[in-house]
Order: structure tokens, then C-alpha cells, then sequence
């Protein structure tokens, strides 16, 4: 039990929450921008590309704040081989036939996805610290860090009409030979401290589409959704629950809201040439939700198919006087419905993917403790695996114990297979060593690789040596490890 209460504090990406990666003031987040921006910009100086290169050609992926275009993903063949490609510092071959053995990989939080500069920096960087894949958020908030699609372009640059951060580093990094997936942000769609201005985002268009927390299910039902009040006590009741709720969700059940999630997954395989499509937050807050007037409906509709015309009718006298009658005369089939939500649309996508670029891969972050996943959060990962619905899953076991960590990496290749596994390792919760000391874990299991959370800490706060940044010395610390 202690170690389910662990990992549900612990296992969520920092950076990307308001609450630990200091981003929930406007002057912090300047400072960020500003020291990710220089340290990266001064760091590394940017390589000549060379003068001929194999085309990427291969699977498109989208993800949360920037995402962009990449080669085939890497399912076969091994680190150097040259069958087919033209072998690239990272070891990974850009052809259809090549691959890698061993991910190394890099979450990449939108803020280093705002300018051209900082974009071609990163992955110069994750190139030169001997890393192969990048996962860069294209959808962080409920917008669209890339060009063309159905959601509003994020604020942050607005200001560059013609910049496409995802198609930039998909061309910078396969270039490099490094695979670009695009990270999403599924139901997770703004903070509760900025809204977004813009008449188009999810939140301002359709706040009958965001899910409802329990606590304001009954205030909230007969409330009209455009009016200020509805939208402004979900915000409140974020900003009073930060330790539970990171911000606004819309909801899983909804219709509307699934296929926005596809038609944004599906333009990003069809017009970016990545190499996978990564889901975060594809799940609920936590069981208090969805418990909004929509949610409602769609379950009472489920569950009248599986019961007798007279519990029927005993159901309708009772919400007359109770809007949650229903939910609460069916627990268990209230949370099979919640469950079955996300498992739809996960499948949804994952097909939609594949029916576009086979070779393009399906991954998603998750709670690495699969009986919180599936109880709290609906996140039913290990169904997903069975059903062959997502090719890969990244159990983000953020702790600075090394044990707690084996412990989560080892259950879930268990329960997956090790070749499925990603490993979330959260530098940002331990030191170079126990970075260093993780990696090793993850190669001793025999997972298919390991994802650093995140890039942008990696370079704007992790510890240097010898004038030497963390991220590279993380790097040339890894080639030393035994595999």
C-alpha cells in the first residue's frame, strides 16, 4: 500500500506539471526559457550536416507541445548496422530496414520547442550526448505546437507564424539518425492558472466537453455550460486540489473529444514524417471524476442495456431526486465504463496509426504500478499490452530509491515483456550517479530502453562537472556502463 501511495505522488512528469517544474508564474517561466534558451544555444555548437543523407521515410507521430516529423520506427535490427541506411553518430540507421537495439531516449518539454534556435540546439545536444530518440511535446495544453492542425497554435509562438518547431526537429534530428515521436497530452488540456484566450481552444469552445469532479457534480448539473460560473468552479476547484488535479481535463467520454484526439493524431502520422506517436495523460485525474452531466448520460444509456425494464424504472423515479443515482447503484460498472473509455480510444488511435504508417509506433506513459493504473486512474496498461493496442509503454518510475525503481522496471517487464518496456527514469527527483546507477537497472532487466524526464531540466538544472553539462556527462557515463 505504501508503495502505491509512492508512485501515485511521484510518477507524473514534473516538468510538464505547473507544481514542479516552476512554471506556474510568468517570471518563472522566463527564467526558464531564458537559461534553457543560453545553455543550450552556448553549450554546443551546432553541427555541419553532412553532405548526403538517406531520406527518412517512415511513420508519422504527434505528441503534446512539439512534435514533428521522423524516420521509420526502430522495431528491427541493431545499433551500427548498415544494411539499407547510412549509419548516423546515434547509432541508428535511417532507413526502413534499420533500427535500434536499445532506446536512449529524451522527453522534450514544449518550453524548448518555442524557437528555431532552441529546437536545432536540443537535438544537437541529445546527439552529441550519444542519445537516439526524442520525444517532444507537440500537444501540452490542449494546442498545437506544430502547423495545421484543428487546434489553436500555442501562445508561445504565436508570434512565428511560419515556424513549425515539430517539422524542425524532425528534419534536424534525422538528419542525426535520431527518431522523433510526438508527444501528446491526451486529456490533460490547460492549467488552471493561465486559460487560454483563444475562442477556438477546447476549454473556451466547449466547456460542456471537460470532466467534473464529483465534489461539483450535483452544484454543476443544471448549470449551463457557457456561462462564466460553470468554467470558473472547475477552475477553483484545480486551484484547491493541486496535489490531485494538474489542471483542467476534458472528458473521456465524450464522443467529441475522442475523435479531436484521433483527427489530431491521425494529421500528424499523414503530414509529419515521425517516427512514432506518444500518449500522456491518457487516463482520469483520479477516480472524483467524470462526473459531469454528459459522463452521466452516456453511462446511464451503458448500463440501461444490461439491466431489466423494472430496475429501469425504480432508476428513473431515483433521479428525479438524485443525479447520481445511477453511479452510485453500479460502482463497479461505473468504473468498468470509465476504464472502457480510455482502452476505446487508445485502440482507436492505435489502429488509425496503423492503418496510415504500419510502421510508425505506439507508445504511451503510465503509472508504473499497474494496480494503481487500472484502479484510480482508469489506465488499464495492461490490457493495452494484451490486446496489442499500444506497442510500447514507459512506466514512469520517478524515485531517487534504487530499489523502488528495480522493483516497478522488473513488475512491469513482468507483466509486458522487457522489448516493450521504456523505462521512465525522472533525473529531476535524483543525482548524476543515481541516474547513472538507473540506467544499469534497466539494462540488467533487458528493457527495450530508457527515457530521461526531461531534456529541459537535464539542461537548465542539472548538476556540471569539470565544465562538463549534465546531460553530457550523462551520456559519456552511459557508454561506460555494461549492457
Amino acid at each position: 500500500m505504501l508503495r502505491v501511495v509512492f508512485f501515485g505522488t511521484s510518477s507524473r512528469h514534473a516538468v510538464d506539471s505547473e507544481r514542479k517544474r516552476a512554471l506556474t508564474s510568468h517570471g518563472a517561466s522566463f527564467a526558464l526559457l531564458a537559461c534553457l534558451f543560453l545553455t543550450a544555444c552556448q553549450t554546443v555548437g551546432l553541427p555541419r550536416p553532412p553532405a548526403t543523407v538517406a531520406p527518412a521515410v517512415g511513420p508519422s507521430d504527434e505528441a503534446t507541445e512539439a512534435v514533428g516529423t521522423a524516420a521509420p520506427s526502430s522495431t528491427s535490427g541493431g545499433v551500427g548496422s548498415t544494411s539499407g541506411g547510412v549509419s548516423s553518430p546515434s547509432g541508428r540507421v535511417s532507413s526502413t530496414s534499420g533500427g535500434v537495439s536499445e532506446t536512449r531516449g529524451l522527453w522534450v518539454v514544449r518550453s524548448t520547442m518555442i524557437h528555431p534556435d532552441s529546437v536545432r540546439a536540443m537535438v544537437a545536444r541529445a546527439a552529441d550526448a550519444g542519445f537516439n530518440t526524442l520525444l517532444v511535446q507537440i500537444r501540452g495544453r490542449g494546442d498545437a505546437y506544430y502547423s495545421g492542425g484543428i487546434e489553436p497554435r500555442a501562445d508561445a509562438i504565436l508570434d512565428q507564424p511560419t515556424f513549425d518547431p515539430l517539422a524542425l526537429a524532425v528534419r534536424e534530428a534525422h538528419i542525426r539518425g535520431i527518431e522523433v515521436h510526438a508527444w501528446m497530452n491526451v486529456h490533460l488540456i490547460s492549467s488552471a492558472t493561465v486559460i487560454s484566450s483563444e475562442p477556438t481552444h477546447l476549454v473556451n469552445e466547449r466547456p460542456d466537453l471537460l470532466a467534473v469532479p464529483r465534489e461539483l457534480a450535483r452544484e454543476l448539473y443544471d448549470v449551463d455550460p457557457a456561462s462564466r460560473r460553470y468554467l470558473d468552479r472547475l477552475v477553483e476547484h484545480a486551484l484547491a486540489n493541486p496535489a490531485s488535479v494538474e489542471g483542467l481535463y476534458s472528458s473521456p467520454s465524450a464522443p467529441e473529444v475522442k475523435e479531436r484526439v484521433y483527427a489530431i493524431a491521425t494529421h500528424l502520422v499523414e503530414q509529419y514524417e515521425i517516427d512514432g506517436i506518444h500518449l500522456d495523460y491518457v487516463r482520469y485525474p483520479n477516480q472524483a471524476f467524470d462526473y459531469s452531466w454528459g459522463a452521466l448520460d452516456r453511462f446511464r444509456v451503458w448500463i440501461e442495456r444490461r439491466i431489466t425494464e423494472d430496475r429501469k424504472a425504480e432508476l428513473a423515479v431515483a433521479l428525479e431526486q438524485n443525479p447520481l443515482a445511477i453511479v452510485d447503484a453500479f460502482p463497479d460498472p461505473w468504473d468498468e465504463f470509465r476504464r472502457s473509455q480510455i482502452t476505446d480510444l487508445v485502440e482507436r488511435i492505435y489502429v488509425g496509426v496503423k492503418s496510415r504508417r504500419p510502421d510508425v509506433l505506439v507508445s504511451a506513459a503510465v503509472f508504473p504500478d499497474a494496480r494503481e493504473s487500472f484502479a484510480l486512474r482508469y489506465q488499464d496498461w495492461e490490457e493495452w499490452l494484451r490486446r496489442g493496442i499500444v506497442d510500447v509503454v514507459a512506466p514512469m518510475a520517478y524515485n531517487a530509491n534504487d530499489g523502488l525503481f528495480d522493483e516497478a522496471i522488473s513488475r512491469a517487464a513482468e507483466i509486458a515483456g522487457p522489448e516493450r518496456i521504456w523505462a521512465g527514469v525522472g533525473v529531476h527527483l535524483t543525482t548524476y550517479e543515481g541516474t547513472l546507477s538507473k540506467i544499469g537497472i534497466t539494462r540488467r532487466i533487458g528493457v527495450r530502453g530508457f527515457l530521461l524526464f526531461s531534456y529541459d531540466w537535464s539542461v537548465a538544472y542539472g548538476a556540471a562537472a569539470g565544465g562538463q553539462p549534465f546531460l553530457e556527462r550523462v551520456g559519456r557515463g552511459v557508454r561506460t556502463l555494461s549492457r
